[in-house]
């Protein structure tokens, strides 16, 4: 029976290392669907315009994808306690919402709060690092953080919401994709 748990949690931090590794763009449009790879792919494209670095848009974009890929293979493998299932659904609703207001700060012009917007992702940072505590290693936290400290910033919002800035195409798309989740019931 402890041979068996060992060979479990040794299978359960393979695969994390594995898929953590192959977070590449042509796997992510294999695993991830086709409306959250398109927001992804918007961000990075602000992340680079705003920045002028390529890689340090790839690094967001890889972040991301590696996040999501490990928390994915904690719950596929119901790694999760009941406390954490709760964190689960909290972070589910507190993303929701923070969709809800995007959505909605890019349909109904003059509405846009850059300090609404920045706490409600950094809720969403503080809710997923309770969720991983346990489970994942400083350095995939640390990309949780780095993920969360650009998307939360409140420069990088305003920018991303500017009215007729360089970024409002980027925001249209993003905000229909998110839309489409949300009316999917992905979200």
């Amino acid at each position: 029976m402890g041979d068996e748990v060992k060979s479990k949690d040794f299978g359960l931090k393979a695969q994390k290392k594995i898929l953590g590794k192959m977070a590449s763009k042509s796997l992510t449009k294999k695993i991830i669907d086709e409306k959250t790879y398109d927001i992804l792919d918007e961000f990075y494209k602000v992340r680079r315009q705003q920045t002028g670095n390529k890689k340090d848009a790839e690094k967001m974009l890889h972040n991301i994808i590696k996040v999501m890929i490990k928390v994915g293979v904690l719950e596929k493998n119901d790694r999760f306690s009941a406390d954490e299932v709760k964190l689960a659904h909290k972070l589910q609703q507190k993303t929701k919402m923070a969709a809800m207001t995007i959505v909605s700060f890019y349909e109904v012009e003059f509405s846009f709060d850059k300090y609404v917007l920045s706490t409600q992702i950094n809720e969403g940072r503080t809710i997923l690092q309770q969720l991983v505590e346990n489970h994942l290693t400083s350095k995939s936290k640390d990309r949780i953080n780095s993920v969360f400290d650009i998307l939360g910033d409140t420069e990088f919002l305003e920018l991303l919401f500017e009215p007729n800035g360089n970024y409002k195409d980027s925001l249209a798309k993003i905000a229909i994709r998110l839309n489409e989740l949300l009316d999917d019931g992905v979200l």
